[in-house]
């Protein structure tokens, strides 16, 4: 189900709640625990939504709020910081581009005092901007114009995460990567992408678990091919690697359009961004 983020209010709260029964009709499938614990999670947390765009703005919340989520919406940086002191949330959502402070500095601002889930939204691509984000100590970067069911499900991702692993002195364990909408269990093989579970070859599973463990880093096809097959590489082991990770990208799609997680490198490798 690929749902754009839609241009008005109605095509919004229309999409929200399709999603919304669609994500019921799954849930049948989830143990009574899982099911129970996510609704916890769900009701206990407030978001943040930051963007100069009302409109966007709103339609954001929406889909948020019909997630069960609790909202509050800031368009501008100053107006979003007297909120954040009044109540601090649970996890922001932060636009770059604002009228009065930009979205990094107010990500600065957060940092002086919370440790809370911060996911910057914007237009820009530059990858100054993007490690720039990211240094200052966002969570999450979403590329607009985005997928608002993508978006939801980074959310619940960075929730997830925040809750598990951001006790006094805790980790996320060895044989666990969560970052970004990436769910990796070394122990069990489970593995799931924006909160949607894949089945994935033995091959498959090792191949994203080496390019997880080294996101932000090239992997060759060479290091790939040799590490997860055992063999010596030659020419044409390039082309099993690309049959690999092209099945890969098909499975971490959405069924309209493969995924772009996997970033190639031309004439390097792949890589998984940071």
């Amino acid at each position: 189900m690929d749902v754009r983020l839609a241009s008005t209010g109605a095509e919004a709260e229309t999409a929200a709640c399709q999603w919304h029964a669609f994500s019921t009709d799954r849930s049948g499938a989830e143990t009574q625990t899982q099911e129970w614990n996510a609704v916890l999670e769900v009701f206990m947390s407030k978001i943040l939504v930051l963007d100069n765009e009302k409109e966007i703005a709103e339609v954001i919340g929406l889909y948020l709020k019909n997630d069960g989520y609790e909202i509050e919406l800031a368009y501008s940086g100053m107006e979003a910081l007297q909120k954040i002191a009044q109540s601090p949330p649970d996890l922001a959502l932060l636009d770059v581009m604002l009228p009065d402070i930009d979205g990094f500095r107010v990500l600065q601002k957060i940092r002086e005092n919370y440790k809370f889930p911060v996911i910057m939204l914007t237009a820009k691509t530059e990858d100054t901007d993007k490690i720039n984000g990211l240094t200052l100590g966002a969570d999450d970067y979403i590329p607009k114009p985005f997928n608002p069911l993508e978006m939801v499900a980074r959310v619940k991702a960075q929730l997830r995460r925040y809750t598990k692993y951001n006790g006094a002195n805790a980790k996320i364990p060895e044989n666990v990567i969560d970052f970004a909408g990436l769910l990796m269990n070394r122990d069990t093989h489970e593995c799931t992408f924006n909160e949607r579970s894949l089945t994935l070859t033995p091959i498959e599973f090792d191949i994203l678990w080496l390019l997880g463990a080294n996101r932000g880093r090239v992997v060759s096809s060479e290091q790939i091919f040799e590490q997860i097959w055992k063999e010596k590489y030659f020419k044409n082991s390039n082309n099993t690697v690309m049959v690999h990770i092209r099945h890969l990208r098909e499975k971490m799609g959405d069924g309209h359009r493969k995924s772009d997680f996997i970033k190639t490198v031309w004439g390097v490798g792949y890589k998984i961004e940071k």
